[in-house]
């Protein structure tokens, strides 16, 4: 017969896996599992886990582009402006850089700052290259550098839930949002964490 100690240590010793650790495990299909270092439009660096515990809307884009990255950035506006007050201060917004060599802290601050986005919301992050690559994979978004310095790319806002889980996408742009991608937004407030 095992000794009463040794049962009760090797109860402790399984209880170990389901508490601390595991209650703060990213499930396996989160986007915030890729690990890789990011910086914002004021310099702060963070990883995309520190999005955590709360849904976020998610898109790429790069400074210079003079089109479709400016409808994208109404996109996300017209999705934020047609959520109540409580629901907006509920929703992050992150664009991550297609272009690293030239969205530099100073050109993602320029976009911040000449069109008015919230940093308590909006994030526009910068990355290396290959963490482009990886993100791009996780979002669905398909890109190509241009000759002229310009870029080819799906133009999507992905939504996330609190946990970085895909729950929606909408490649509707403009600034009165995707019906469907609107009530998926709504819904992932109505049942997402408050933020940390």
């Amino acid at each position: 017969m095992i000794p009463l100690s040794w049962r009760l240590l090797a109860v402790l010793l399984l209880a170990l896996p389901f508490t601390g650790q595991a209650a703060d495990a990213l499930p396996g299909d989160s986007v915030y599992l890729l690990d890789d270092a990011f910086s914002d439009q004021a310099g702060k660096p963070f990883k995309l886990a520190d999005r955590r515990g709360r849904p976020q809307l998610v898109a790429m884009f790069y400074t210079s582009c003079r089109y479709i990255c400016p409808l994208i950035v109404d996109s996300a506006k017209g999705v934020e402006h047609a959520l109540s007050p409580a629901e907006r201060a509920r929703l992050g917004v992150l664009l991550v850089s297609l272009d690293p060599a030239r969205d530099d802290t100073a050109a993602l601050a320029s976009v911040a700052r000449k069109r008015k986005l919230d940093p308590a919301r909006w994030t526009l992050a910068r990355t290396d290259a290959g963490a482009v690559r990886r993100v791009a994979a996780l979002l669905g978004v398909r890109y190509r550098a241009l000759a002229d310095g310009e870029f080819n790319h799906t133009s999507a806002l992905v939504l996330l839930d609190a946990e970085g889980r895909v729950l929606a996408r909408t490649e509707r742009l403009g600034p009165v949002p995707d019906p469907a991608f609107l009530a998926a937004v709504k819904a992932a407030l109505a049942t997402g964490a408050p933020p940390r």
